[in-house]
């Protein structure tokens, strides 16, 4: 009963019903004697529903009960390794090493540790090794490549990683989409779109490419040739969440927000909580003056800024912020901004902050719960796509930092995983803050793609060391480039209902 109960949940997580596969595991973790696999996959629905605290003491009671068991503590290394407990994650791989456990997962959850730790040697060397053993995995070579560029933006170093593992039998498409994404971070959006070009002739029917394909025309604005991309998507899936996101995106290119607006409604009925298609949908709202735009980009009611107070321990919030930006600063070793996020001319920490035991982080962390809690009493509830989710409670999705030289900024962007995203401003470049043109600011509400009408930022706020800045996920929201020899260095994180 137990194996097919088992069997059940591991089929309902393949579908995304966690919640359904946690109703079915929790008795069997109940049990005296839970078995071996009980507890991984309760803790795995877990994890699956976003309570990675709460999976991992089921790793960790694993590992005390079959303490023999690669398996149990590679599971145990890999939560670790989610919440950002480094250290505790290297300690735990080591230990299925020493049971015998050579596996490519456990080498991948090997390098991420000893990436979030800072010895970014051994993990190109752990991730070379997980290569070795899983014969060109897509995602691990394009940690590695990721890795490789922003350690020294060394493109020609990075591709040749990707290149290596197609020729180790990795999965073309993948690669192809990994490749991509790096000629765009390095600012040749027109390789990008050539090489997905060619591979959208080569590989007609790969839905992936096609919306690769598609999303490179539209940096580039060839919208047609984005709407020929979308259109062959179409035909190959037309019930697809994504390919009614890009249809919408090209129709608001277009000039088609009504289309726009129709397609991005039909896809929300079967998924509420999507903050990406609400993203669209508030700006094709906006394009065609529907009053769903006021109902989801209420800037003054939703966009909450707080000045932090001092934590218990320092004696004023300078004092605080000092120790915060050493602590943060510390953590910046990369000389490039990483593929697939939005900032430019900067560097990101990429592993999650709230596992650090550094005392100004664990400071920082307690210090926001009271403005969160504030602004979600602020919020209140109702039946909008914000406030219908509002609990009052919430947990921390992600946390990382952000810092820009001169010429940073951060492209338009929302945070498809959060339900309330932030920016807290630890360093900000204080002349460049007081130009006319805003430059450093926070601005809302201008979309990344070209869209006819025009949609400029309709919302700013101005940054200041020790503010905290709340708005919903779906919000889009850059960064006014600025220009000055300054730095800007910023704490960010998700939050979701819990």
């Amino acid at each position: 009963m137990s194996e097919a109960m088992i069997a059940r949940a591991e089929a309902l997580m393949a579908q995304g019903r966690a919640t359904e596969a946690l109703v079915l595991t929790e008795g069997l973790v109940a049990e005296a004697r839970p078995t071996h696999m009980a507890l991984a996959t309760h803790a795995a629905a877990l994890k699956a529903a976003g309570r990675r605290e709460e999976a991992v003491a089921f790793n960790l009671e694993a590992t005390k009960r079959f303490a023999d068991s690669a398996v149990a503590w590679h599971n145990y290394a890999a939560t670790l390794g989610d919440l950002g407990r480094a250290a505790e994650a290297l300690t735990a791989c080591e230990a299925a090493f020493k049971r015998g456990l050579d596996a490519p997962e456990t080498w991948s959850a090997y390098a991420r540790a000893l990436q979030a730790s800072g010895d970014l040697d051994r993990a190109e060397d752990a991730f070379r090794q997980a290569l070795m053993r899983s014969q060109g995995a897509p995602v691990v070579a394009a940690e590695l490549a990721n890795l490789v560029w922003m350690r020294g933006g060394d493109l020609a170093a990075a591709q040749a990683v990707l290149d290596a593992a197609f020729h180790q039998g990795g999965n073309p498409s993948a690669l192809l989409l990994a490749k991509a994404t790096l000629f765009e971070t390095a600012g040749e959006g027109s390789r990008a779109a050539d090489l997905l070009e060619t591979a959208s002739r080569r590989l007609p029917d790969d839905l992936a490419i096609l919306l690769g394909a598609a999303q490179s025309s539209l940096y580039l604005e060839r919208i047609a040739q984005a709407d020929r991309y979308v259109t062959q998507a179409r035909a190959l899936d037309p019930d697809s969440r994504a390919v009614a996101q890009y249809g919408a995106i090209v129709d608001l290119a277009s000039g088609r927000a009504d289309s726009a607006l129709t397609r991005l409604r039909a896809a929300l009925a079967n998924r509420p909580d999507d903050q990406s298609l609400w993203g669209w949908a508030a700006t094709a709202a906006r394009a065609m003056g529907d009053p769903l735009y006021a109902e989801l980009c209420d800037y003054e009611a939703m966009v909450g800024v707080y000045d932090l107070a001092t934590p218990p321990g320092w004696p004023n919030l300078q004092a605080f912020l000092g120790d915060l930006s050493k602590t943060l600063n510390d953590l910046h070793l990369y000389q490039q901004h990483p593929p697939n996020q939005s900032l430019r001319h900067g560097s990101q920490t990429l592993h999650l902050l709230t596992g650090s035991d550094a005392p100004a982080l664990r400071a920082f962390f307690a210090a926001i719960d009271a403005p969160i809690r504030q602004h979600m009493a602020k919020l209140g509830q109702g039946a909008d796509p914000l406030r219908r989710r509002n609990t009052f409670d919430y947990r921390i999705q992600g946390a990382w930092s952000v810092r820009l030289r001169a010429g940073g900024f951060h492209q338009d962007h929302f945070h498809p995983e959060g339900w309330l995203s932030s920016a807290f401003y630890v360093e900000t470049p204080d002349a460049a803050l007081e130009s006319a043109d805003r430059q450093g600011w926070i601005r809302f509400g201008q979309p990344p793609f070209v869209t006819d009408p025009p949609l400029p930022p309709a919302h700013f706020v101005k940054p200041k060391p020790g503010r905290l800045v709340l708005f919903p996920s779906y919000l889009w929201h850059g960064t006014v480039p600025f220009t000055t020899d300054e730095a800007r260095l910023t704490l960010a994180f998700d939050a979701v209902p819990k």
